[in-house]
């Protein structure tokens, strides 16, 4: 871009001064008009030439700056690319990657096949693994800018995977808990339908039992299952009604007792005002019960209590049994996870108790914790907001 000089307008206004002076002093009128033109003639010849401006490389319609000041509040991480060389880096790819990957060649920051592959191609994709972590898996995506500077987008598909992963353990999971009931149910009665089969009465019994049996395991799987799916359903759903839960505690340990024994179960409650979902706190406080009732001693009660600190409500169940291994208890939440798979499967548990025990604490923005000794028993401890607290 040019730009002009400014005009000598001290010089011209003396050319003009000393050309009317020489007209004053007599001199002849065409020798000043001439020292006149002569003078500005020479004013014009010594200006100084116009100046052209010239535009850096990397300048133009979007500067270097300007493009990663533009890829700063993306969400996902971006990467801006000088040919090969990191130029810049968002905040969330300086949080995956490090602050240290800027100025640093891309191959060497990626550091992987895929996306090395990638970067010797003008645009693309690619899907990297490893990339942040050894189960962490990312799509590259790159795309041009112009010759000189282009842009990769980093987006984490490691949670969609683990989701997958998730969803195709418990349908094979699943599939094996519904198999094994189905599959005695199947076997006794074929048995006992078979014309040919000299099946005694008593041992008649002892197979409409097993099947009976069989038959409820499989129908309180189905019901934990719908119970559990329900319960994901409405997870984002904060529940409101105000529910006194010892006073809950104390219903359903009077109910409990007079189905097992009142010498079984123990309460110790004190008021305590949540928001909650009545109907889910009390599949809680069962299932506890439950558990405790079927691992616990049978010579020892199962003591529940309900406290309040000021701000909590804190509801624990404790049995006097064998305890559990400290290796188990960081996956006692996992659905149909067992210590003793057949233990549980005789005691009629589906392996879904404290995994439906769980999302029904997450869901009400609970805390829970499970601690066990062996040889002296295990306590499940709940802490949920007071009411008045609770948002």
């Amino acid at each position: 871009m040019m730009k002009g000089a400014n005009l000598p307008w001290s010089g011209i206004a003396i050319a003009i001064g000393t050309a009317i002076a020489m007209t004053f002093a007599g001199a002849n009128p065409w020798l000043a008009v001439a020292v006149l033109i002569l003078w500005l003639g020479s004013l014009w010849l010594s200006r100084p030439e116009p100046t052209v401006e010239t535009r850096g490389a990397e300048e133009g319609s979007v500067s270097r700056h300007a493009m990663a000041e533009l890829v700063e509040p993306f969400s996902v991480p971006v990467l801006m690319l000088d040919n090969q060389r990191i130029a810049a880096a968002n905040a969330a790819a300086r949080e995956a990657l490090g602050p240290h990957i800027v100025g640093q060649d891309a191959r060497v920051a990626l550091r992987h096949p895929a996306a090395v592959k990638l970067l010797d191609q003008p645009e693309g994709s690619a899907m990297v693994r490893g990339l942040t972590g050894a189960r962490s898996i990312w799509q590259v995506n790159r795309v041009s800018i112009d010759t000189r500077f282009s842009l990769i987008e980093l987006v984490n598909r490691t949670a969609e995977a683990d989701i997958s992963r998730a969803h195709t353990d418990f349908v094979a999971n699943a599939s094996h808990e519904l198999r094994t009931p189905l599959a005695s149910i199947i076997g006794y009665i074929e048995t006992l339908s078979d014309p040919d089969a000299k099946v005694d009465k008593a041992t008649a019994a002892r197979f409409h039992a097993t099947v009976l049996r069989e038959a409820k395991r499989l129908q309180g799987l189905v019901e934990d299952l719908m119970s559990l799916s329900r319960i994901e359903a409405e997870k984002h759903e904060v529940p409101t009604e105000r529910i006194d839960l010892g006073q809950l505690a104390e219903s359903i340990v009077g109910e409990v007792g007079a189905t097992v024994g009142e010498d079984r179960v123990q309460v110790s409650a004190v008021p305590a005002v949540v928001a909650g979902d009545r109907q889910q706190l009390d599949q809680v406080i069962r299932n506890l019960i439950d558990n405790a009732l079927k691992y616990g001693a049978a010579d020892k009660p199962v003591v529940v209590a309900v406290a309040n600190d000021g701000r909590d409500a804190v509801l624990t169940v404790t049995d006097r049994g064998e305890g559990i291994h400290p290796d188990h208890i960081p996956y006692l939440t996992r659905r149909f996870y067992r210590t003793d798979p057949g233990r549980s499967r005789q005691a009629g548990g589906t392996g879904l108790g404290l995994a439906i025990v769980k999302h029904i604490v997450e869901r009400h923005r609970g805390d829970l914790d499970i601690s066990s000794t062996l040889g002296v028993g295990t306590t499940v401890t709940i802490r949920f907001a007071i009411a008045a607290t609770a948002s």
